[in-house]
């Protein structure tokens, strides 16, 4: 026999006879043995030796087994320390009242030696699975412990990587109810350099950390692209590849993103395995669902990936209503899920934009379901374009080095119209000079607007006159889309000229398309008269710039920008 199998077995036996009995067989079998007389001394001895497993005689003077069996018990703790009691007692009330003492098996007189070592070898068992188990136990605390710890560093980074942005506009309210410590969904907004605003609602598949290792990156590109003014289809394309790139295979984000733009009073969309999102009309009537015509991100290889959006108008005091599926998804106790039906009558019901998200709990609780996962919903509204601050851009840079003086000319083709958005390199360019920083952002609209008009209505010839309404804004969208894959040939020529004055600067953009060109008048007479929702770009260039016109009948755009330099 092993060291490790000897066993300290104490007897407590209140007959000489029977106690140097049993010790002999104990001893025969290997084991070390601790003698007692009475219940007391049983006591005394396990609070100094810690036995492995005591024979207790049931009855005995002094203190009974029963008396020495609890406090034996309370000695030990956790630990397992099996008692057997030793009686001659038959009555199934004595036997009963043994167990309840918390004695773990009998063994009756006269004692049979083979019986007794089965009894000590099961016991034995008992005490080992029982020291097993418990070391398990504090492991997994351990490990529990050491993973709460990792997730909540995870959850203090990523909050202030997911609020980093605009999420505290007073346009934006939203909840986030997570299912476990670290939230599977993720939430984001940021401005564009335009006062255009980027919002994004993600799912993760999981929680805890595996969601952050995705989200960590998908929320660097999101802030990335859209503080350098990347449009939706070129940060969608990036975030969709960085996921492909660095998740596994069963790892994806749903996700629906939007850009809303407040100087044109639209809203684009992509959801790709997200709920439906809703588009609620101030003057009420029924919710327009933003549905998922596309895949999750990180699903597709990059040549796969689809960017199309829907681009929808909007009136101030409409406002967008996002959600994961921990809402429709919540079950009630027959298994029947809330859906989205039973939101959508939420939704119409709702009389007060503001209690909006308690009209849903309030719905979920009377309909008896607990989520089972995240629930998030974001409620963003259209406001006026001055109600909202944009936050200061800040450079490190004293601006001494900005060049001044120079000229540059670009013409980009067909298959760079298709893929490539210029906007962003041509801002960065322009925001090396120190008297245009303070003025990117009226410098971002004005390009947008610029490339937009040739791109749309020069080279793709559309016509203006199609959004007149929401349908036809609608349809407007969806030729542009076509056309623009269809394109073979066409172009759009960008100059931008820097001369410096005696009293700062000034900027002359030039944008030349391959269109037919348009009549400028007609098209300002509709915007100022309020006709439809075209139009507006022009006047929006004009209000923005120091001088703005079109020559070549419409084909080309020139706008100045004057800057003082600061004394």
């Amino acid at each position: 026999m092993s060291s490790q199998d000897v066993l300290t077995v104490l007897i407590a036996e209140d007959s000489a006879t029977d106690r140097l009995l049993l010790a002999a067989i104990v001893q025969k079998q290997g084991h070390q043995v601790l003698m007692a007389e009475n219940g007391e001394q049983a006591v005394a001895l396990f609070a100094a030796q810690r036995p492995h497993l005591v024979l207790l005689d049931a009855l005995m003077p002094v203190m009974d087994g029963f008396e020495a069996a609890r406090t034996i018990k309370l000695l030990a703790g956790e630990t397992l320390v099996p008692v057997i009691f030793l009686t001659s007692l038959s009555e199934e009330e004595a036997l009963v009242r043994c167990l309840e003492a918390g004695g773990d098996d009998f063994l009756a007189k006269p004692y049979s030696q083979v019986i007794l070592a089965a009894k000590i070898k099961a016991m034995e068992r008992m005490r080992r699975l029982q020291a097993t188990v418990l070391e398990q136990r504090d492991q997994l605390a351990h490990h529990h412990r050491h993973l709460l710890n990792e997730q909540r560093v995870a959850k203090a980074v990523f909050d202030k990587v997911a609020h980093a942005g605009c999420l505290d506009s007073p346009n934006i309210r939203f909840l986030q109810s997570p299912y476990a410590l670290f939230n599977g969904d993720l939430m984001l907004a940021a401005f564009t350099p335009s006062g255009d605003m980027h919002v994004l609602l993600g799912d993760f598949t999981g929680h805890g950390l595996p969601a952050a290792v995705g989200a960590m990156p998908l929320a660097e590109v999101f802030y990335g692209m859209t503080a350098k003014g990347y449009g939706l289809a070129e940060t969608l394309r990036e975030m969709n590849a960085k996921l492909k790139r660095i998740l596994p295979v069963d790892m994806f984000c749903c996700a629906v993103l939007l850009n809303v733009s407040f100087q044109r009073r639209t809203v684009e969309v992509w959801n790709g395995g997200m709920p439906d999102a809703y588009l609620l009309r101030a003057t009420g009537g029924e919710p327009l669902p933003l549905v998922s015509h596309f895949l999750p991100l990180g699903v597709l290889p990059p040549e796969q990936f689809d960017d199309h959006t829907q681009v929808v108008p909007m009136a101030v005091g409409d406002r967008l209503f996002l959600l994961s599926d921990g809402v429709v998804d919540t079950r009630d106790e027959n298994e029947q899920l809330f859906g989205a039906e039973r939101l959508r009558q939420v939704l119409i019901a709702n009389q007060v934009p503001g209690q909006l998200f308690e009209d849903i709990q309030a719905a979920l609780a009377h309909f008896g379901g607990q989520p089972r996962d995240d629930v998030s919903m974001m409620d963003l509204c259209m406001v006026e374009s001055h109600a909202l601050s944009l936050p200061p851009l800040t450079y490190t840079d004293s601006g001494q080095s900005s060049p001044l003086d120079w000229s540059l000319h670009l013409e980009f083709r067909a298959e760079s119209l298709k893929r490539f958005n210029p906007l962003p390199f041509l801002l960065h360019l322009l925001q090396e000079i120190h008297g245009l920083r303070v003025r990117s952002g009226e410098l971002h609209s004005v390009l947008s607007e610029l490339y937009s008009n040739a791109l749309e209505h020069g080279v793709l010839a559309l016509d203006s006159r199609l959004k007149r309404d929401a349908c036809g804004f609608t349809e407007y969208y969806r030729e542009r889309n076509r056309r623009l894959q269809a394109l073979q040939e066409g172009y759009i020529r960008v100059g931008l000229q820097v001369e410096p004055l005696a009293s700062g600067g000034r900027l002359t953009i030039e944008v030349e398309d391959s269109g037919a060109g348009f009549d400028v008048e007609s098209v300002l007479g509709c915007s100022r008269a309020g006709q439809g929702f075209f139009g507006r770009g022009l006047s929006l260039i004009r209000g923005l710039s120091q001088q703005a016109q079109w020559l070549d009948g419409g084909r080309r755009a020139c706008v100045v920008f004057v800057w003082v330099s600061e004394a």
